[in-house]
């Protein structure tokens, strides 16, 4: 069932975007058929970015296997820079991740192309982003971008030369909340990653000692009846007013409808949020005081 999903603009790019993404990074053992019943449930459901990357075990392979029909109804983003025994920094190594790209998803050009964690040194020691800038040039790529955290990101922010940020931000992950704001204002496409902190413990994969933080802060009053910590954490991602696109990974097909359903209930009001910041400050998290709401 395709849902009319709220969508916005990613930045200077201008393509418009399903506020919920799908992340395609899951390795976990499934079947050839349930790979592509999850992929295809994806693009059904009417999500239209989906993530992945070079390193991704066989992501991009599937994706150019079970939806290389159904391209024109998404946008897809990868990453360069990885490489079977980690990562590798040079202009060779990403021209071989871009050309595997490539013709794993059957296609003449990345849509959005980022480096996959480099720091400030790497870049500009491979001189990463004249590559980058190159692949443009040649038509094989249409918009660069990096996925990046602190200490780096106000670095690659000052670059002024990145369409789009990849950037981990939750309620139990607000380290990045401001920069956020900074990114966006700058006119940079914001892709949220770990929104939902990897999902409850025993229900998703996240770790019980960073999930202890929403039980600190009493987050559990908060929530409206009917959602779960989960939907809860993607509300509260979604509240950021400059978190473009979600992206969340999941290989259950009851948990990416638990997530589409929370995307359309929409984003916490102005309130539960602030007050849920408020709560999670008390309870040791980050503060942030650049947040537009």
């Amino acid at each position: 069932m395709v849902h009319q999903l709220p969508t916005t603009i990613l930045g200077r790019t201008g393509i418009e975007v399903t506020r919920l993404g799908y992340g395609a990074g899951h390795r976990r053992s499934m079947s050839e058929n349930q790979r592509k019943a999850i992929l295809n449930a994806v693009v059904d459901a009417g999500i239209n970015l989906i993530d992945t990357a070079n390193d991704y075990g066989n992501s991009e392979e599937l994706i150019g296997r079970y939806l290389y029909g159904r391209y024109p109804k998404f946008h897809i983003s990868t990453k360069c820079g990885c490489s079977p025994t980690g990562h590798i920094w040079t202009r060779d190594n990403l021209y071989r991740a871009l050309e595997e790209s490539l013709e794993r998803m059957k296609l003449d050009q990345i849509e959005i192309m980022q480096m996959h964690n480099p720091s400030v040194e790497d870049c500009e020691q491979g001189g990463l982003v004249e590559v980058l800038q190159e692949m443009q040039e040649q038509g094989m790529v249409k918009w660069i971008g990096v996925s990046t955290t602190l200490p780096h990101l106000p670095k690659f922010l000052d670059w002024g030369v990145f369409d789009v940020f990849q950037i981990p931000y939750s309620a139990l992950e607000r380290e990045h909340e401001e920069w956020i704001t900074k990114a966006a204002e700058a006119h940079i496409g914001i892709l949220v990653r770990g929104g939902v902190a990897l999902g409850e413990p025993g229900v998703g994969l996240g770790k019980a000692d960073r999930w202890d933080t929403f039980e600190k802060a009493g987050l559990d009053e908060l929530r409206d009846e009917g959602d779960s910590r989960s939907s809860f954490m993607l509300r509260f991602t979604l509240a950021h007013p400059f978190a473009h696109t979600v992206i969340v990974g999941t290989t259950n097909p009851d948990h990416l409808a638990e997530n589409i359903q929370a995307v359309l209930k929409g984003p916490l009001s102005n309130e539960v949020y602030s007050e849920t910041k408020r709560r999670l400050t008390a309870a040791g998290e980050l503060p942030s005081t650049v947040t537009g709401r």
